[in-house]
């Protein structure tokens, strides 16, 4: 599996993540509020279905 989430996409992957699972954990949002878990878990292993479906990558470097 190679990455394709870069530095600055995978912090904003992992805060927006977090905040929303926060939010909805609390019960200020939705259910929808938990598809945070995708965004979290994408952030935090550099990889996105996605992205290599379409051919994309946030990263400088391709792969590890």
């Amino acid at each position: 599996m190679n990455i394709n989430v870069g530095g600055v996409d995978r912090g904003l992957r992992i805060v927006a993540g977090a905040v929303l699972i926060l939010l909805a954990a609390t019960g200020t949002v939705g259910w929808w509020g938990w598809l945070g878990l995708i965004a979290l878990i994408t952030g935090l292993v550099r990889f996105c279905p996605l992205y290599s479906l379409f051919g994309i990558s946030s990263c400088k470097t391709r792969g590890l």
